[in-house]
């Protein structure tokens, strides 16, 4: 199981340099970046409302946002790159299609918008619920400095793993106009092994960038080596 997993990262990676896969990866991080630009402000601007209805000087503001908004990008990164990734996720599953499985390709079903913009708000909500739910098991762990950590890690990939393989799965549904809901084929082992990679992979500085753009191509080739069997 680890070995199919490894060999479907190296797989990912080698297929870095493919057009579709680049523009998919600029537009992924460019949109990711502009969001977090965006709700870095907007919890400037509050927090300086916030700190000067109080009495406070606006340079706390300042203080504070230099604080929180890393903490905020750190927590919430995971799930707005995967939301974001999600509009553009079958450009990476068909770019790996086309190369890789190329019979397979031929019986695939673009999603249209409705059904992305369905999937990423559902995953979306899936991962700030689950996350939200584990905050208390963490603070109760907070005393050891690692457990939060491991926490939300073994959360994220569930979550990950899941959502990195349904965006090749759903492509290939025979029976999806008449309500197909087929369990994904790959096992939950399998599926958390793929998401602990990419959530430790989206720990790394830059690395982290192109983590959901690997993790949906790995997933996809694991998806479509299990359909070929």
């Amino acid at each position: 199981m680890i070995a199919e997993v490894l060999a479907a990262f190296a797989k990912a990676f080698g297929q870095l340099a493919d057009r579709r896969v680049i523009a998919v990866l600029a537009k992924s991080v460019g949109v990711t970046l502009v969001l977090f630009a965006a709700a870095g402000a907007g919890l400037y601007l509050a927090l300086s409302r916030l700190i000067e209805s109080y009495g406070y000087d606006g340079e706390w503001a300042g203080l504070a946002a230099a604080v929180l908004v890393p903490v905020a990008m750190w927590l919430l990164f995971r799930v707005v790159a995967l939301a974001v990734l999600q509009f553009f996720a079958d450009e990476i599953v068909a770019a790996v299609e086309a190369r890789h499985y190329p019979a397979l390709a031929a019986e695939a079903q673009a999603l249209p918008f409705r059904r992305d913009l369905a999937n990423s708000l559902r995953g979306l909500a899936r991962a700030l619920g689950y996350n939200l739910l584990a905050l208390p098991l963490a603070a109760v762990l907070a005393f050891t400095a690692i457990g939060p950590a491991l926490v939300f890690l073994a959360v994220n990939a569930v979550l990950l793993g899941r959502e990195l393989t349904d965006m090749a799965w759903l492509r290939h549904q025979k029976d999806r106009a008449k309500g197909d809901d087929r369990a994904n084929p790959l096992d939950a082992g399998e599926r958390f092994v793929l998401g602990a990679g990419v959530a430790g992979l989206m720990l790394v500085p830059v690395a982290g960038l192109i983590g959901p753009v690997i993790g949906a191509a790995a997933g996809t080739h694991l998806v479509l080596r299990r359909l070929e069997r």
